[in-house]
């Protein structure tokens, strides 16, 4: 199938230099100039849909402005660009937030993604009225989606579980189409609800040895179950005409690191519960002198930013075989962004998507005529 690609949406404020927050850190750790309004947001998103990504991440968290109602504007400003919401079962009662998937979809003509957030830190959860521990999380969020799957295929719904429990729920009107649920996580209790719930698995950017050992442990636990599952990655990218000025790029953002900043980040990254985290931290172990931890997969961005913390950086011809050697793993999907994330937007759909259309590995899914389709007007939708 052709590779699908996916942007960010910056609703913590965006700049030129690393914009910090997730896992409980407070947003603008190292910064942001250019507020999170709907004007800006909208020429992201835009640009983002012009140049051929299918849909766009609008993260979830205290430090972010709400997805749901952020992306519900934008639906309104774009045509056809699909939004990856991300969600926290825990907040959201189960029969609630499938109606609300459902509404999305017949206001947005079907143009809701869902991404499932077990939860970030105690602490930030705990600031949403949860209490539950790590594990008791995912197993809420498996009772979750049980109850959510079940009201989208229109069935009439008892339920009742540990955490969670429903009684003669239904859904007057299920959504068209059921939106895909994404999902990640690098704990066994994580592995257990990807395989029997996700339709694509996202994986942080590790190095692809790494990656094909998540690929191959969730690819086991579904089939276990006798289901597949999609597998796509979060990546952050630098791409530029020449390697050269890719990395210059990169060393100017890592000179921008005030190193008190990075000393507390860290610190406080250190304290997280999250495997995923564990495993971003381990890949530079905060030094500075170690951060290209594969070929052009650099590891700086995660010295000041929590969640995925590294990106691509090269000429576009280096990360589109950097994209080829992933997507040899099993990758179809990669959710990426970069700063700012206007610019950043067309250097990776003007430089990076002709080169692989050039391969027969991705086509502008909304095209209407020949070529790679970057910078190809398309048709007006029917929304």
């Amino acid at each position: 199938m052709s590779l699908q690609f996916h942007w960010f949406l910056p609703t913590y404020g965006d700049s030129r230099h690393v914009v910090g927050g997730g896992h409980g850190l407070p947003a603008g750790a190292a910064g942001g100039q250019r507020p999170a309004d709907l004007g800006y947001l909208t020429q992201i998103a835009r640009a983002a849909e012009q140049v051929g990504f299918v849909g766009a991440l609008t993260p979830t968290g205290a430090w972010c402005e709400d997805a749901w109602l952020t992306t519900a504007f934008l639906a309104r400003e774009t045509e056809r660009l699909k939004f990856l919401v991300a969600f926290r079962p825990g907040v959201v009662a189960p029969t609630l937030a499938a109606q609300m998937a459902a509404t999305y979809q017949r206001h947005s003509g079907g143009r809701l993604l869902l991404n499932v957030v077990t939860g970030g830190e105690a602490h930030e959860q705990r600031a949403y009225g949860d209490f539950l521990d790590k594990d008791a999380r995912y197993a809420r969020t498996g009772e979750f989606l049980e109850i959510v799957r079940s009201l989208w295929r229109g069935e009439t719904v008892d339920f009742k579980g540990e955490h969670l429990a429903v009684e003669k729920a239904k859904l007057e009107r299920v959504p068209d189409p059921v939106p895909p649920v994404y999902f990640g996580g690098s704990s066994p209790a994580a592995g257990d609800v990807a395989a029997e719930h996700c339709d694509v698995y996202l994986t942080w950017g590790e190095p692809p040895a790494q990656v094909a050992e998540k690929i191959a442990w969730i690819r086991e636990l579904a089939a276990r179950r006798g289901r597949t599952v999609r597998f796509g990655i979060r990546l952050h990218v630098i791409t530029r005409d020449t390697s050269e000025q890719a990395w210059a790029e990169a060393q100017r953002m890592l000179d921008g690191f005030d190193p008190q900043t990075v000393a507390s980040v860290q610190a406080g990254l250190a304290r997280s519960e999250s495997e995923g985290q564990r495993r971003m931290l381990a890949l530079h172990g905060g030094g500075l002198d170690r951060l290209e931890v594969s070929p052009n997969l650099w590891a700086g961005i995660g010295l000041v930013r929590g969640g995925a913390g590294t990106a691509l950086v090269g000429s576009h011809a280096e990360v589109a075989e950097r994209i080829r050697e992933y997507h040899a793993l099993g990758l179809d999907e990669f959710v990426l962004s970069g700063y700012p994330h206007l610019e950043e937007a067309y250097w990776f759909g003007e430089g990076v998507l002709p080169l692989l259309a050039a391969d027969g590995l991705w086509s502008h899914p909304f095209q209407t005529g020949g070529g790679s389709g970057v910078g190809v007007p398309f048709a007006s939708s029917a929304v």
